[in-house]
């Protein structure tokens, strides 16, 4: 999990920032809140609104651009790098900032266009609470990046980069000396994989708690920017939207809350995670598009029937506007998903990543929406199909096949990297190990896979199929099988048009191709070995690396 205990780390001091006096605006009506600890409050500097949340925490924003300018916590600044603040995307420029206070909550509101961002302080907390609104395309605001000055944290992560000479694609991802490949897409983990993403050295614990993500766009599966460290500094992110490899349309609305947080050098506080955080102090805020928990609905499922045990198994809500999801209870497939926006969803299942039951649900403020227990049909989950042989097997995902772990936080040039050519033999026992994870029509088309059939099996035809996770320009899978059948090119399923494969991201649409081989194709000789060529093919892509390609998720031949 991103967050993990720290690295050890040097050190450098920088100079203590400005301590806030307590300041008198108030908000209509009271908040819920714990007493006001001694300092909180907040002053106008002329330039800045600076807040002391009367902890450990003294913060300034921008009162033209609603940037935060300085962080500073335990007299430490961690605000910055290279100059620049931390921001909604690259800074929104001219804002409309406006603060306000009641008893133990200070609110600064930031209104760009029909964009509204705020940041809240809480007395006694050394937090601050986050949300963003982007109601439309009419603004660009896709993230938000804490940027952290260097020298603080040491990070050689996965997720790591260094700005050097050693550029090898486009203008984010590089090569060390020693050739390991960096970039800030290579985050590893996926969103429901992590909860908070940061650094920790010598006593001080910086992290973002991520939202629920129910205004994002991708799925629980979704790889974005986490963090990333270079020679200026470091960077931690939320990302409201991104669209590498993006599977879904951007959803607008309020998203968060998320939170910046210093502890004493561990985790943040579980009572900030997504799906354990509430903010009753912010019903009364007037924070645009806040939906309270009163507002909220929730989903249960009693269960799941004719899961594959081996797997974990999620459920996921998605509509136009929100998207949901929730682990499945290993035991007998329950699962709850709560603080639910309402309206109608397609609830789906997944068996590891791969879609394999849905239906539709709707869900009402105030209420839970029970289910009977949902039954996977077996003929939606492909592993249930008997096979005369197998690589890999059907989750939705390369796992297993080579190069697969390394390629969600590294270039497939990575040092590390298996060579990407490799034929495989059924019943060696490293049908799948051996077999590459991503085919490119310029790198390693053509692999072969050689297999014997019976005599009885020479003689009847047989339905191969390839499933895929995601492709690049249209790549995909066109088979020959003993030099002397080959198949159409088949059509290319819908797929992210963006780059995949080389900035960390095997996740797409998953889909799979079926082929039809007639009886005619097969050797008779059961002695020999009939033989299976893989070409990736496609019109577009350039060469190597960025050719048009495609990411498997297994390989069978039926019956």
């Amino acid at each position: 999990m991103s967050g993990s205990p720290a690295e050890a780390v040097t050190r450098r001091a920088f100079v203590a920032g400005t301590a806030a006096v307590a300041g008198t605006a108030a908000l209509a009506g009271p908040l819920a809140g714990t007493a006001v600890a001694a300092g909180f409050g907040w002053r106008d500097d002329g330039a800045n609104y600076v807040v002391d949340t009367g902890a450990a925490l003294v913060f300034k924003v921008s009162k033209s651009t609603g940037d935060l300018t300085s962080l500073v916590h335990k007299g430490t600044e961690y605000q910055g790098y290279g100059g620049k603040n931390s921001h909604i995307e690259s800074g929104l420029g001219s804002s409309t900032v406006t603060l306000a206070q009641s008893g133990s909550t200070i609110l600064i509101s930031v209104t760009h266009g029909t964009l509204r961002h705020y940041y809240a302080a809480r007395s006694g907390e050394n937090h601050i609470y986050l949300w963003t609104n982007k109601a439309d395309s009419s603004v660009s605001a896709t993230r938000f990046i804490l940027r952290v000055r260097a020298g603080l944290f040491l990070n050689d992560e996965p997720d790591s980069y260094t700005y050097t000479t050693g550029t090898i694609e486009a203008s984010d991802v590089f090569a060390k000396s020693d050739g390991q490949t960096r970039s800030k897409h290579y985050s590893k983990v996926r969103v429901v994989d992590y909860d908070y993403t940061g650094w920790s050295a010598a006593g001080v614990g910086l992290w973002i708690v991520r939202s629920n993500h129910e205004k994002a766009s991708g799925g629980p599966f979704y790889r974005s920017l986490l963090r990333h460290q270079s020679a200026d500094g470091g960077g931690l992110y939320e990302i409201l939207y991104y669209g590498e490899n993006q599977t879904e349309a951007e959803r607008y609305g309020l998203q968060g809350p998320y939170v910046i947080a210093f502890t004493d050098g561990g985790a943040p506080p579980a009572a900030l995670y997504p799906g354990t955080l509430t903010t009753p102090w912010a019903d009364s805020l007037g924070i645009a598009g806040y939906v309270p928990e009163s507002g909220r609905g929730r989903v249960a499922g009693v269960g799941i029937a004719g899961r594959d045990t081996a797997y974990p198994y999620t459920v996921g809500l998605a509509n136009p506007s929100a998207q949901y999801w929730a682990p499945a209870r290993a035991s007998d497939g329950y699962f709850s998903v709560s603080r639910v926006l309402p309206g109608t969803y397609t609830l789906t299942v997944y068996k590891g990543e791969l879609a394999v039951h849905s239906a539709q649900v709707t869900v009402t403020a105030g209420t839970t929406t029970t289910l009977n227990t949902l039954t996977v049909p077996a003929s939606n989950d492909p592993s249930r199909a008997s096979a005369i042989w197998r690589i890999g097997d059907w989750d939705g995902t390369p796992s297993g096949f080579k190069n697969a772990e390394l390629m969600t936080y590294a270039h497939p040039s990575d040092v590390r990297a298996a060579p990407w050519t490799g034929n495989v033999v059924i019943g060696s026992g490293t049908e799948t190990s051996g077999f590459p994870c991503y085919l490119w029509k310029g790198v390693n088309s053509g692999l072969l896979v050689y297999f014997r059939l019976t005599a009885a099996q020479a003689a009847a035809a047989h339905t191969l199929r390839i499933g895929v996770t995601t492709a690049y320009a249209n790549g995909r899978p066109r088979v020959t099988v003993n030099d002397t059948w080959t198949s159409a090119i088949p059509s290319p399923p819908a797929q992210p048009t963006t780059r995949s494969l080389t900035v960390g991201s095997y996740r797409g649409n998953n889909h799979t191709f079926t082929y039809s081989v007639p009886a005619a194709a097969w050797r008779t000789d059961t002695g020999q070995y009939n033989v299976l060529r893989i070409d990736v093919v496609s019109g577009s892509g350039t060469t190597g690396y960025l050719s048009a390609g495609t990411a498997v998720d297994a390989i069978d031949l039926l019956p």
